[in-house]
C-alpha cells in the first residue's frame, strides 16, 4: 500500500508567501529607519568636519579674515598646496616658530605614549591575575577602588596631582622635608633643568598622573578577559605540572593576545589625544615645551593663534600617525586562532 501525501492548497501556500514577504518588507523599513537617523549623525557631527578639517590644511585660513565667497576660502585665506606639510619638514634652527613647536610636539607626543603603553601594560595585566586570585568576596572591592579613578573627571586629577607637586605646598615636597628635616621646594612641573635619562621631570610628573587615572580602564578589560580563559585549560596546565609562573607566561599570555591587542590601540590612541591633564598640570607645555603635545599644539594655533590652517595640518599629521602606529600594533599582535 502506498502513502500519498496531499501537497498543500496553493491558496495556503501563495497566503504564507505573501505573509513572509510582508513580514521580510516590514524588517528591512525597520532597519532603514533605525540606522538612517544614526548614519545622518555620523555624517553631519563626523564626516563633514573631518572633510572640513583636511580641506583646511591646504589653505592658509584664519577666521579672523573674511576670505572668498565659499566657506570664506580663497582671497584672504588662499590656498597653498601642501606647503603647510613642507614647512612641517622643515629643520632649521631658524624655523618659524610655530614649525619649531611642532616638531617639539611630535617628539614628546611619541615619548609620552611610548612610556604610557608598556607601563600601563605591565602594571595592570599582572595587577589584574592578582585580584582574579584572590577570594571571591573581596574581588568587587578591589575593581571598585582601581576602577574609581577612572570615573573621576580628568581635570579633577589634574589638579589633585598639581597640589601633590606644588613646590610650596606639595604633598610630594612635604614628604621630602620629613624625611630630610629641611625644607625643600622643589618645582617637579615648572624646573627645565629636572631631566632623568633624558626625559624632563614634568612629563615625568604628567606620565604619572596619567597611569593613575587611566589604570582601571585597561585592568577592567583584562578581569573580562581573564575570566573567559576556560578552566579545563588551567587545570590541564596545573596536570603538566606548572607552576604559578609558568601558568602566567605559558597560557594566560598567549591566550590574552587578542585582549592585549585591543588593550594597546585604545591605550596608545588616548595617549596620542592627552590634552587636560597636561593643560592644567603645565598650563600647556610647562618650562621650555617640555610637555607640549600634538594636541595642545592644535588648540593652541586653532584658538589662540587663529591659525586655523596650521592646525588643520597638524591634525592631518596625528590622524595619520595614529592610523599608521595602530595598524602596525594590530600587525605585531593579531592571532590567527581564538578559544
Amino acid at each position: 500500500m502506498e502513502l500519498q501525501i496531499e501537497k498543500p492548497d496553493r491558496g495556503v501556500q501563495a497566503y504564507f508567501s505573501k505573509f513572509s514577504r510582508g513580514r521580510d518588507s516590514a524588517k528591512r523599513k525597520f532597519i532603514f529607519a533605525s540606522v538612517t537617523p544614526l548614519v545622518l549623525y555620523m555624517a553631519f557631527w563626523t564626516l563633514l568636519p573631518m572633510m572640513w578639517g583636511l580641506a583646511l590644511a591646504f589653505f592658509e585660513y584664519s577666521s579672523r579674515r573674511a576670505g572668498g565667497p565659499v566657506l570664506g576660502l580663497g582671497g584672504d585665506n588662499p590656498f597653498i598646496g601642501i606647503r603647510h606639510f613642507q614647512d612641517m619638514l622643515n629643520f632649521d634652527p631658524e624655523a618659524p616658530l610655530n614649525v619649531r613647536q611642532f616638531q617639539i610636539s611630535v617628539k614628546t607626543t611619541l615619548l609620552f605614549a611610548f612610556i604610557i603603553l608598556p607601563l600601563n601594560l605591565a602594571i595592570t595585566l599582572p595587577l589584574a591575575v592578582l585580584i582574579e586570585s584572590v577570594h571571591e568576596r573581596v574581588k568587587g572591592l578591589f575593581r571598585t577602588i582601581f576602577f574609581l579613578a577612572v570615573l573621576a573627571p580628568s581635570v579633577g586629577v589634574a589638579i589633585m596631582w598639581g597640589y601633590i607637586y606644588h613646590p610650596q605646598r606639595g604633598l610630594l615636597n612635604g614628604i621630602r622635608t620629613l624625611i630630610g628635616g629641611k625644607l625643600v621646594a622643589t618645582n617637579w612641573t615648572g624646573d627645565q633643568s629636572l631631566v632623568i635619562w633624558g626625559i624632563p621631570v614634568a612629563l615625568i610628573a604628567v606620565i604619572i598622573a596619567y597611569i593613575w587615572m587611566d589604570l582601571g580602564f585597561n585592568l577592567v578589560i583584562f578581569i573580562a578577559a581573564l575570566q573567559g580563559i576556560p578552566e579545563s585549560i588551567k587545570d590541564a596546565a596545573k596536570i603538566d605540572g606548572a607552576n604559578w609562573w609558568n601558568m602566567f607566561w605559558r597560557v594566560t599570555i598567549p591566550l590574552l593576545l587578542p585582549t592585549i591587542l585591543l588593550a594597546s590601540v585604545l591605550t596608545m590612541i588616548s595617549s596620542f589625544q592627552v590634552f587636560d591633564i597636561i593643560q592644567v598640570m603645565t598650563e600647556g607645555g610647562g618650562p621650555n615645551d617640555q610637555t607640549r603635545v600634538l594636541v595642545i599644539d592644535i588648540y593652541n594655533n586653532a584658538f589662540r593663534f587663529q591659525r586655523m590652517g596650521w592646525a588643520s595640518a597638524v591634525s592631518v599629521v596625528l590622524f595619520l600617525m595614529v592610523f599608521s602606529i595602530s595598524l602596525i600594533q594590530t600587525r605585531l599582535l593579531r592571532t590567527e586562532w581564538e578559544y
